[in-house]
């Protein structure tokens, strides 16, 4: 069993790869942080910045993975952290199809405080769009 989870610095992100662990002990997970490059997340100097800006993001990123690893010291699979850039959902639902995941255990919602409401954009988009079986943890 292959099992993808997209990863943020939330708490349902947490929760996500907590239920994962659980649920799937013997699985080959994969812990996913996509970098969204929408350059309004990143304010007007974005655009003069991009390379420096997405590259401080990765930095934040393996940080973010070593650290949500440390969670499954004693998991009796396999435990991997990718990191992509590009529109969340997007990638998501990419990559689980190229990677030949299984299952997409992802987060109810992330940070931002307008998706936020019931169900987060990512997480919805993903459920929509995903081939394989999507668990929504909150």
């Amino acid at each position: 069993m292959d099992v993808l989870v997209p990863v943020n610095d939330s708490e349902p992100a947490r929760a996500a790869v907590e239920h994962a662990l659980e649920e799937y002990p013997d699985a080959s997970i994969t812990l996913l942080h996509v970098i969204d490059p929408n350059l309004s997340t990143y304010g007007e100097g974005g655009v003069y910045a991009y390379e420096s800006l997405i590259e401080s993001r990765k930095e934040g990123a393996e940080e973010l993975l070593e650290e949500l690893g440390e969670l499954a010291s004693d998991h009796d699979g396999t435990l991997t952290g990718e990191i992509v850039v590009g529109q969340p959902g997007r990638e998501v639902v990419e990559f689980a199809e190229e990677g030949g995941h299984d299952h997409i255990i992802i987060g109810s919602h992330g940070r931002s405080g307008a998706s936020r409401v019931l169900l987060g954009s990512v997480a919805e988009s993903v459920a929509r769009r995903a081939s394989v079986p999507v668990t929504i943890v909150r």
